[in-house]
């Protein structure tokens, strides 16, 4: 891990609870009987030599496991999660060259507050999707989700509606996929924090020839290693559906993707076409009623669970802690239930209400989650 001193000091830790986590992992295999191997170069670091008995009980607790910034988890471990959150969305470089627009230091220590109280209400996880083109920034970050506690799964990918940044026009599609597949393999931005899901973005311009581009290259990173797959769409113009005509162009198996914002729309036939196809869907903007009012939203999920799709719907509210899009101001007067914690304390009891079960709300908000980073075979 590689954090600059200033948020070193900005949370007062000297050692990370990544490190620690690793440092309990490297004793737990010591006590199963791993044999250390002092490494040539003399260093701290250590590998391990391991007979096959001791090699298969390493692969039965390790596998299947998911990784998040602050280390590989398994899948059981991943709880009550919200799929679709953000934490910090930025304008790409904007506060970089103007930094006198955003109090880094005032975000950050809300953030630390805000993950802090959804992990007390009972969210064991969220998936951060946020990727390059709004304002990913994984070395910030990390002591914010470590001081929190929170699981968070990080992202690779793009988020742009239309053109590209300049870097990517002359390149091809793998050159492209090539990094994504950096991301997941090797980490992120100079961390060893590894991607474990990836990103795109369709919205209403549709697929243009640069948002094309990225689908391909993040439908090749999947097939190289299996990640699966979640994007942003304009629901109102269904754009979900060209996404999957890309992804089964490129050989993706839709069940390995969500489409994301499907609760922008109350659209059956839309949805549906979604779901039979077998991606499963984001209901995962609650609290935009700006998008579909909320009382619709949870009459079209529980409309859904009696259809027979719990096992392919996933909840969420597409929050963030900051975001330089709209001023705050703004945010209070439009969509003032937009924050982590309307789903804990609002949407769930509405939808139990609605009739769905408390069995439909755990399959939409754990087993759905778990069966996503458990389906993750390399094609």
């Amino acid at each position: 891990m590689r954090r600059t001193d200033r948020e070193k000091d900005l949370f007062g830790k000297p050692v990370s609870r990544r490190r620690l986590l690793q440092f309990a992992a490297a004793s737990a295999v010591a006590a199963a009987g791993l044999a250390p191997a002092a490494c040539g170069d003399g260093s701290e670091e250590r590998e391990f030599s391991m007979t096959t008995a001791t090699l298969d009980a390493k692969t039965a607790i390790a596998e299947p496991a998911v990784e998040t910034m602050t280390g590989r988890i398994s899948t059981a471990d991943l709880g009550f999660t919200l799929m679709h959150e953000h934490i910090i969305v930025q304008s790409e470089g904007v506060s970089h060259s103007f930094p006198s627009i955003w109090d880094k230091r005032a975000s950050l220590n809300k953030a630390v507050e805000m993950l802090t109280t959804l992990k007390a209400r009972g969210v064991d996880t969220i998936v951060d999707p946020t990727v390059l083109g709004i304002g990913r920034n994984i070395p910030r970050l990390l002591p914010v989700v470590e001081e929190a506690g929170l699981q968070v799964v990080a992202a690779t990918g793009m988020y742009y509606f239309n053109d590209l940044p300049a870097y990517f026009v002359s390149r091809e599609i793998d050159e492209m996929t090539d990094l994504f597949v950096a991301d997941i393999t090797d980490g992120i931005q100079g961390t060893d924090v590894r991607a474990a899901i990836l990103k795109c973005a369709t919205d209403e311009p549709g697929v243009t020839p640069g948002v094309e581009k990225v689908l391909r290259a993040v439908a090749r990173a999947h097939l190289r290693t299996g990640t699966p797959i979640t994007t942003h769409t304009h629901a109102a113009t269904q754009r979900g559906l060209e996404q999957q005509r890309v992804f089964a162009e490129e050989g993706v198996d839709l069940g390995r993707v969500i489409i994301g914002h499907s609760g922008d729309s109350d659209d059956l036939g839309y949805l549906t076409k979604l779901l039979d196809a077998g991606s499963y869907i984001g209901m995962d903007r609650f609290g935009l009623d700006i998008f579909l009012p909320e009382e619709k939203r949870i009459a079209t999920v529980a409309a859904l669970c009696r259809m027979g799709y719990t096992e392919r719907m996933v909840l969420s509210h597409d929050a963030c802690v900051y975001i330089d899009m709209y001023k705050p101001e703004v945010i209070e007067q439009f969509v003032p239930n937009w924050n982590y914690l309307h789903i804990s304390d609002h949407i769930m009891p509405a939808l139990l209400e609605a009739g769905v079960s408390q069995t439909q709300v755990d399959t939409m908000t754990r087993d759905n989650p778990r069966r996503i980073f458990e389906n993750v075979g390399v094609y």
